[in-house]
Formats: C-alpha cells, sequence, structure tokens
C-alpha cells in the first residue's frame, strides 16, 4: 500500500478564505497522527503560506511583544498562516487573536498535540474566532481509497492488531510495526501529560492505563482501580482527564431517560487507536489465538465511527446503555432528539432487540453491525 496518503480534512483546510465564515482553525491530534505531514501537503497545494514552528524557540521570539504592524510585516503577502504545535508558544491565543482581527483576509491554522494545553492557552482570547477540527489515526474511509474490498478484507486482522497510525503502514514486518507502537507511546503520547503536567510517577499512569485495555467495552469503577494501584480515586480522575485529553483514550456515557432501571453513572472507555492498546499490554498475538477478539472489535468499529462521524459533520450524542437486569446496547447516537442503537458483535450471529429498550425507546432504531456490513457503519 501506498505511503503518501490523502488525508480527508485536507480538502477543507485549502478552501478559499470567506470573510463571513473564516475562522482562526485549530487542528488538534494525538502526536504523530500526521498534523505537521498534512500540513507540508498544504504548503504544496497553497502558494505564498508562511510556516512557523512552535518547538523552535525562534519562533517564539519572532511573534512576542509585537504590535500589529510589526505582525502586519511578518505575515507579509501571506495568504495562509500556520503554526506547527503552537502550544508551545507563550500568550499564543492573545497573538492569534490581534493577527486575526487586524488581518482580515488571512487563513489562520494552528495545530497542538496536548488539547489541555492548547485550549488554556488559546481559551478567552480567541472565543468565537475559532474552529476545531479533529485529526486521527488513518480512517477507514481514508485507506479504502487504496484498497479494493478484497485488499480491505485481507487486512482487517493487521487493523485490529496494529491500528491505523500513518506511520505504521510504512513498515514490512510485524516485529517493526510492534517497535513503532512501544515508541510511539513511550516517546510521544505520554510526554505531553508527564512535561506539560509534570506528573513524576510514570509508572501509575501506565498501570491506569493498562487496566483500562482490559476494561475496553465495559463499564469501569474508578474507586476499583484506585484501589488496585494505591492511589486516590481523586488522582485516578486526574489522570484519565490527561489520557482524554493528549488523544489516547475517549469516554462514552451511559444514557439514560431517568428510568430507574438503567444504569447513569458509569462511563467506559475506549482508545484512540488498537495498536496503542496491543501495545500497552504487550499482546500482538493473531486474532485466532485471542481471548479478547470481542474487546479488539469493538474497540476498532466505535474508534472508526467516532471518525466518520467527525470527518462528516454528523452531530451527534454518542452512549452506550445498560441496565441493571444486564440488558445492553453498544453503541447510541441521539441526533435531533432521534435515538439509533447498535449492538456491535464479532461473531454472525443473530441477536434481538433487548425488551426493555424497545418497551422504553419505541421510536428509536436499532442494528446488529457485524463483519457483514460493518463497512457501511464506518464509512
Amino acid at each position: 500500500m501506498k505511503n503518501d496518503f490523502n488525508r480527508k480534512i485536507l480538502t477543507e483546510l485549502i478552501k478559499p478564505v470567506n470573510k463571513q465564515t473564516n475562522k482562526v482553525i485549530i487542528l488538534l491530534g494525538a502526536r504523530r497522527t500526521g498534523k505537521t505531514y498534512i500540513l507540508s501537503k498544504l504548503r504544496n497545494k497553497v502558494k505564498n503560506t508562511l510556516f512557523l514552528n512552535g518547538d523552535d524557540y525562534k519562533t517564539t521570539r519572532l511573534l512576542q511583544n509585537k504590535t500589529t504592524e510589526e505582525y502586519k510585516k511578518i505575515i507579509g503577502n501571506s495568504k495562509i498562516f500556520i503554526i506547527d504545535e503552537a502550544q508551545n508558544i507563550e500568550n499564543i491565543g492573545h497573538i492569534l487573536k490581534i493577527i486575526y482581527d487586524n488581518i482580515p483576509d488571512l487563513k489562520i491554522i494552528a495545530t497542538g498535540s496536548s488539547a489541555f494545553d492548547l485550549s488554556n492557552k488559546l481559551g478567552e482570547p480567541l472565543t468565537g474566532r475559532k474552529k476545531t477540527i479533529r485529526i486521527f489515526p488513518m480512517a477507514q474511509s481514508e485507506l479504502s481509497e487504496y484498497e479494493n474490498y478484497f485488499e480491505t478484507y485481507e487486512r482487517f486482522p493487521e487493523r485490529l492488531l496494529y491500528g491505523s497510525y500513518p506511520e505504521i503502514f510504512h513498515y514490512k514486518s510485524y516485529d517493526e510495526k510492534r517497535e513503532y507502537l512501544y515508541e510511539l507511546i513511550n516517546s510521544y503520547l505520554l510526554k505531553d501529560i508527564l512535561i506539560l503536567d509534570n506528573i513524576k510517577n510514570s509508572d501509575k499512569l501506565f498501570n491506569i492505563l493498562k487496566l483500562l485495555s482490559f476494561q475496553v467495552g465495559s463499564e469501569v469503577s474508578l474507586n476499583e482501580i484506585a484501589g488496585k494501584i494505591g492511589i486516590s480515586k481523586n488522582t485516578v480522575e486526574r489522570y484519565i482527564d490527561l489520557l482524554k485529553k493528549v488523544f489516547v483514550i475517549f469516554e462514552i456515557k451511559a444514557f439514560s431517560n431517568n428510568k430507574r432501571n438503567e444504569i447513569s453513572k458509569m462511563s467506559r472507555y475506549y482508545f484512540a487507536d488498537n495498536g496503542v492498546r496491543n501495545a500497552v499490554i504487550n499482546n500482538f498475538n493473531d486474532i485466532d489465538l485471542r481471548n479478547d477478539i470481542g474487546q479488539l472489535w469493538e474497540n476498532y468499529i466505535i474508534s472508526e465511527r467516532v471518525k466518520y462521524l467527525s470527518y462528516n459533520k454528523i452531530f451527534a450524542e454518542t452512549f452506550f446503555w445498560r441496565t441493571y437486569s444486564q440488558q445492553e446496547i453498544d453503541w447510541i447516537e441521539e441526533i435531533d432528539d432521534k435515538l439509533d442503537a447498535y449492538e456491535i458483535k464479532y461473531t454472525k450471529k443473530k441477536i434481538k432487540i433487548p425488551p426493555q429498550w424497545q418497551k422504553n425507546y419505541r421510536n428509536s432504531t436499532f442494528k446488529l453491525i457485524n463483519k457483514d456490513n460493518y463497512l457501511e457503519f464506518i464509512m
């Protein structure tokens, strides 16, 4: 498969500036998901682009404490102004506000890999002036441009095991893929938390991540995790919040319409990428040898569905549903007061809609997602 991929959001980034709709574009995603690559493609497609790297201290020196006229000189005739890794620049929100307010025909794009840091620095200065776009590891809808149905089916087990980080497709051997994923976790994904939030004990953080890996698709008790690791529940909550903010995991809450028999206070956590999840538990055995194939399948389908909703601008509230009598549904989408329910199963066994759901939500839809129809759900 080719390694030079087109990414879905590139089309949106090269749209011409419109004074009525133009916003500062904030491109957020985990490290190594392809933000810098996308920006390089953008620079090749659009002339008069000014690119600055927030990791370079010269960029900070260039942008600090300047007047409006000085910013105009820096921008010059550029039509697009890009700052990569913008979270490293002090007062970046105020700087972008000045530039946005005084150079109206300029498109501004800022990228960041740590949502909690970048959003705090942007916050109030860009209220009403920014548009946030998420970037994920490669979506199946992006990969399908380079493979036919048979190839997708053939590569499906590999996607469950090694995930879809762009760089993973550069490596031919499974040993190289595993080595890359271990390096990704240790040197990139957790780096933002350990450095920016000044966490000293990385073992505790990794142990939380490992426990979450084994509980994919199940409700998570923070008290139970705290007890197993030997830290407070508040610390567990803080670490999980940070893992969410650097896009390693995401949270799905329980759906409830205040019915007495419905669980409403628990959450489930999924990994943004299957490969990262498997690297955390150090298990890359073939899917035929796995006792967690159901978890692999559910994590893959749900993470791909999240990409699909985001890239297609479908604004859905998402949940799981379960009752105290163990009736459950894996995935609920609420769009404009309409409920769509999906049960996600690796096997092709037919299932019936849970009676309590059918009774409580008569106007909802219900569908089984399995190996026969999953591509319709994620593309």
